[in-house]
């Protein structure tokens, strides 16, 4: 019997599907979502029907289920902390310690969903040479792997939620002039948010297989990347609001640097609803 025939797809360099062509008729698939999410190849019978195959042993598929449980919980939880937080400065006592106290709780979740999700794709199962089932490998904490679209996505994401944590410790600092409030709070706020669109727009590569985002209205794993990138659209709507003008001392607008936060961050709580059921 013939070796199966492999054809790739990517974005760019990134490989992220991978399908055989079995001399039988039989057709299977590879992508990086669906084998890291769920631990299965897509299966196409000579008969047309297409399967999701469970394709690791079932030590793997607890483990990928763990991870997920972990992973979308700490993103529901963190973006309803984030949402209270901007509640609380646009409709609470206008205490600023107080709505930071909030931020940074929320902001410790989103350090732990960043994390989780780096884990997520360090330890998901692998592919093996045509097409068989997925190898899982032993447990890492950290690993290198910048070709990897999904390491790359998750390692940027990750990143973002620790800039997130310098400016969210910094808004506990008293007496900070205009120029030192938009240097040590500011700034972080708009390069965490610069880290998380560029995480999103990797990780519509890797399950558009292209680099141009696209529709994929049947995928739930589509639709919480969606739900994610608009949460992080907001988000940065958000912190070009709350600039610190010089010349008065006060923010853009003070009302979209609250609103945007508080639907930005119910996007995310959203999005790890969604996370929740994309598992084994």
């Amino acid at each position: 019997m013939g070796q199966p025939e492999q054809r790739a797809d990517g974005a760019g360099p990134f490989t992220t599907r991978l399908t055989w062509h079995r001399p039988e008729g039989e057709t299977v698939v590879w992508e990086s979502r669906l084998a890291r999410r769920r631990g299965a190849l897509a299966v196409r019978g000579p008969g047309g029907m297409v399967t999701m195959s469970p394709s690791t042993d079932a030590r793997a598929l607890g483990r990928l289920r763990r991870l997920n449980t972990v992973a979308s919980s700490a993103f529901v939880i963190g973006g309803a902390l984030f949402a209270l937080g901007a509640a609380v400065a646009q409709f609470g006592s206008g205490d600023a310690v107080e709505s930071a106290a909030i931020y940074f709780a929320g902001g410790l979740f989103f350090n732990t969903g960043g994390y989780t999700s780096l884990l997520q794709v360090l330890n998901a199962p692998r592919h093996s040479q045509g097409g068989g089932s997925l190898v899982t490998a032993d447990w890492r904490w950290w690993g290198y792997e910048p070709m990897r679209l999904d390491w790359l996505s998750t390692f940027v994401l990750f990143v973002g939620t620790l800039v997130f944590g310098v400016n969210l410790l910094d808004s506990f600092l008293q007496g900070l002039t205009v120029q030192q409030t938009n240097r040590l709070i500011w700034t972080p706020d708009v390069i965490g948010c610069v880290l998380f669109l560029v995480s999103g727009h990797l990780a519509f590569a890797e399950i558009c297989h292209r680099s141009r985002p696209c529709v994929h209205s049947r995928s739930l794993g589509w639709w919480v990347v969606a739900v994610n990138q608009l949460g992080s659209v907001l988000f940065m709507v958000s912190a070009l609001a709350a600039f610190t003008r010089p010349a008065t001392g006060s923010l853009v607008n003070t009302d979209i640097a609250n609103w945007g936060t508080l639907s930005g961050a119910l996007c995310f709580s959203l999005g790890g609803v969604l996370q929740a059921f994309e598992r084994p």
